[in-house]
């Protein structure tokens, strides 16, 4: 049975990482704090931060994959140096001492951060990178150590780039959008046309599990979604409806609520509801012949009918 390290196990995204691996891998877990209800199928190392892991080879041993899917998450009051020290410092650390130690690939969860926050054609793996945020840049950054470190050592890199990943549970403003549909509150959201790229944590996980055995990921970059690309308005609908309530979407025109975002000090989360930004995933299609096993509606519906805290 293959060893798999898996970094961010008590995550939104690395539980459920950590849930599908179990099914057919050996999963050691580096954690800050061992979690209360452990799993029996994971081993649990304890460590003060994830930069120290990259300190200890014994955590390696026997490892053929390691999946990075921790980080300092993109939250206010951060700068750039505290996003580097864990997102890139730490990361391009880790990665070392694996390759040191025989890890033959390195799967790294990164953002479609990277590429920028808005567009108005779907970003390519071709696109030039374009970060804005400081969480983005130290994405990057790492992204940029990674290619090189495998110009250097006999290991396989694999970037990933999702856009917003939602799904039961999930944190940021996916979590907030739940919050307000459960809710059932009336939202002047009934008018926003734009398109955004999202991926369902079914379709992501998928995903990562395909790249560690596919040939054809190593050292390569790619963007994923659902392959469906939805406005505000119709995910809101989505999510208004899979919750069992009828819609209560106000068709306030986007001018009107961009407006009112500069006077309330709103700005940056009006433009994140207004804006577009799409992911075109056909060079991931092509490579790996992958698809998501789960369509967008799927993804919706699973939010509001899987139990927190599954085991």
């Amino acid at each position: 049975m293959n060893k798999v390290l898996l970094t961010g196990s008590t995550g939104f995204i690395g539980a459920s990482i950590a849930k599908r691996l179990r099914l057919g891998y050996s999963i050691t877990a580096p954690v800050r704090k061992a979690p209360v209800l452990k799993d029996p199928r994971i081993t649990y190392h304890v460590f003060s931060d994830i930069m120290s892991v990259g300190d200890n080879k014994d955590i390696f041993a026997d490892c053929d994959t390691v999946i990075h899917a921790a980080a300092k998450a993109h939250v206010n009051g951060k700068h750039l140096g505290e996003f580097k020290q864990t997102n890139t410092t730490a990361t391009l650390k880790l990665a070392k001492m694996a390759a040191k130690c025989g890890v033959r690939r390195f799967i790294y969860l990164s953002s479609i951060g990277v590429n920028g926050v808005a567009n108005t054609k779907p970003f390519t793996i071709k696109d030039s990178p374009a970060p804005i945020e400081d969480y983005a840049i130290s994405k990057l950054e790492a992204e940029n150590g990674l290619k090189q470190l495998a110009n250097e050592v006999d290991m396989d890199i694999v970037i990933v780039r999702p856009p917003l990943v939602y799904g039961p549970n999930a944190p940021g403003n996916f979590g907030k959008l739940l919050s307000l549909v459960k809710k059932h509150l009336p939202l002047p959201l009934g008018a926003i046309d734009n398109k955004r790229s999202l991926v369902a944590i079914d379709n992501l996980v998928d995903f990562v599990v395909t790249c560690i055995e596919h040939p054809k990921a190593a050292n390569e970059t790619f963007l994923v979604s659902d392959d469906t690309d939805i406005s505000t308005t119709e995910l809101l609908r989505l999510m208004t409806e899979a919750a069992g309530h009828t819609p209560r979407l106000i068709p306030v025109p986007m001018s009107w609520l961009k407006l009112a975002g500069k006077i309330t000090g709103k700005q940056s989360i009006i433009d994140r509801l207004c804006s577009s930004l799409q992911v075109d995933i056909s060079h991931t299609k092509q490579v790996l012949g992958w698809t998501p096993p789960i369509t967008v509606e799927e993804g919706i519906a699973k939010c509001f009918k899987a139990k927190s805290n599954e085991p």
